[in-house]
């Protein structure tokens, strides 16, 4: 299974006007949520955030960081997946209040999702929708067509129990004039990949699954991208963190607690820093 899964695969359909992705996560999903004690519900959103995250990051033409972000003020003020165009992944949830439903309503109440794309090369660029659709997959079906006014359709799975999530994308492609002729080739595409079923997704290799959605169709895949977790958090960059509060707030730091401590929210990898670890920043001379 893990040759199958943690792999992102786009294709093309050859004869028709539409393009899609299908993502299936295993160790990247596990990875990410391994340190963490989240309620079911939220466990389950977050996967498939992290699918969506990976089939949005594979639309854009760009080297850079991607972050999709759920914002609101119910018992999950936040929910974040960061990521780039190498599908190197991280996320986190902030659970403040009681976990008693499933919905997107009971878990964020009023929310938005806050799309922020850092190219290496170019301008940063943010997006701001409201978490409207009753699925993460209708919000983001509904961004797609206000931002880029791209017919889009998305499909999203997550599983607490096998700890795997996954998704698929359809997309027109707008490579002619008849929009009609357009339309009617997504219209089809996307009744077909409506009988996709999680089971599938969880289980089946990507050739296999393709070919049981789309066995009709002349489909032509690109190389498969390999997706993972990689939380980037290190003892360097802890230390710059630190540096900020300065060398008196430094010593008064160790003389009130013998050390400085630093976890990760994504991966709670702890950093200790005594004092000898400190010594650069103290005595930079």
């Amino acid at each position: 299974m893990a040759n199958n899964f943690d792999v992102l695969n786009r294709y093309l359909f050859e004869d028709l006007h539409a393009r899609g992705e299908l993502v299936q996560l295993d160790q990247s999903f596990k990875q990410i949520i391994q340190n963490h004690q989240y309620p079911d519900a939220v466990t389950s959103l977050l996967g498939e955030l992290l699918a969506a995250t990976c089939l949005l990051t594979a639309t854009l033409k760009f080297e850079g960081e991607i972050s999709v972000q759920l914002q609101g003020d119910g018992p999950v003020q936040y929910m974040v997946i960061n990521g780039n165009h190498l599908q190197q992944m991280r996320g986190i949830a902030n659970v403040t209040g009681n976990v008693s439903g499933n919905s997107l309503t009971e878990l964020l109440g009023k929310a938005n999702m806050v799309i922020t794309i850092s190219p290496k090369n170019g301008e940063r660029y943010q997006g701001v929708v409201a978490l409207e659709g009753e699925t993460l997959a209708q919000c983001l079906e509904h961004y797609f067509m206000s931002s880029e006014q791209l017919d889009t359709k998305i499909w999203l799975f997550s599983d607490t129990k096998k700890m795997q999530s996954g998704g698929s994308l359809l997309q027109v492609v707008p490579d002619s004039d008849d929009k009609e002729q357009q339309l009617a080739d997504f219209d089809h595409i996307a009744q077909l990949t409506n009988t996709i079923k999680a089971d599938e997704v969880f289980e089946l290799a990507a050739n296999e699954l393709l070919y049981r959605l789309y066995h009709e169709q002349r489909v032509m895949m690109f190389d498969p991208q390999p997706v993972s977790f990689v939380c980037g958090c290190s003892e360097d960059k802890c230390l710059t963190a630190i540096a900020n509060i300065g060398r008196e707030g430094i010593e008064q730091h160790l003389a009130e607690q013998g050390e400085i401590a630093i976890t990760c929210d994504f991966c709670k990898t702890q950093y200790i820093f005594d004092n000898n670890k400190l010594q650069p920043l103290l005595n930079p001379n």
